[in-house]
């Protein structure tokens, strides 16, 4: 009786199992694995230094001056560090690394130098403010842009002789010239970035007059400024 039931069992087994193979046989083939997707790079959006910008800066000048002495004929030079802070507006335009743009600035300063001439009568020379007007170009390097700068220069030039009596006399003038620079802009973000700058201005030569009680000065003044200075700029991009 037992044979019997394993026989029977294994008959059963048997008939399971080839049933299932033939149905198996009969369903279609499983679809084909798709191959793996590479993932996208999205690359990152270079800055885009073109729209109009103010700003505000803060830093240093040295001035230099030299008046021709009347006794002597010679050249008394005298020089000084000072303060000086303000701001600029300007505008860029960007043709793949190449920004190109103008830029006006104004600062305040409280320069002053001071000498002697050859018999000893105290000069002085007070720069009160400098302002330029320049176009700029440079290279933009996603977020850096290092340009140059050139065009006119202005400045209030006020100085003073002082007698042996103690007599002081004024002179003021508007000084006009050039100037050439450079600098380093970084940004920040979309609107704000930061900038340190290196300027040059040269006025050459204009004649000045001290007229005191005792004696009249006839005089021709030079001056040239150099300026570092860092500042900040928001940069309006209309949209960008």
């Amino acid at each position: 009786m037992t044979s019997r039931l394993m026989v029977g069992g294994l008959v059963l087994a048997g008939a399971i199992a080839f049933v299932s193979c033939a149905q198996a046989a009969d369903l279609p083939p499983a679809p084909p694995t798709p191959a793996p997707t590479a993932p996208v790079a999205y690359a990152p959006q270079t800055y885009n230094w073109s729209g109009v910008y103010v700003g505000g800066n803060i830093g240093g000048g040295y001035s230099n001056s030299w008046w021709s002495d009347p006794i002597t004929g010679g050249h008394d030079n005298f020089n000084s560090w000072g303060f000086l802070g303000g701001g600029q507006i300007g505008a860029n335009a960007q043709f793949n690394r190449l920004v190109v743009g103008l830029e006006g600035d104004f600062d305040w300063t409280d320069i002053t130098n001071k000498g002697t001439d050859s018999i000893g009568e105290a000069l002085n020379a007070n720069v009160q403010w400098t302002s330029t007007v320049t176009g700029r170009v440079g290279a933009a390097f996603d977020r850096l842009l290092v340009y140059g700068k050139g065009g006119l220069a202005l400045a209030q030039d006020q100085s003073s002789l002082t007698d042996l009596a103690g007599n002081s006399a004024t002179d003021s003038l508007l000084r006009t010239g050039w100037t050439v620079g450079a600098g380093l802009e970084y940004a920040l973000d979309d609107n704000w970035s930061a900038k340190i700058e290196y300027d040059y201005l040269g006025f050459g030569k204009q004649s000045m007059t001290f007229t005191t009680p005792t004696e009249t000065v006839n005089t021709n003044a030079g001056l040239n400024v150099q300026e570092i200075k860092a500042g900040l700029n928001y940069r309006f991009n209309f949209g960008q």
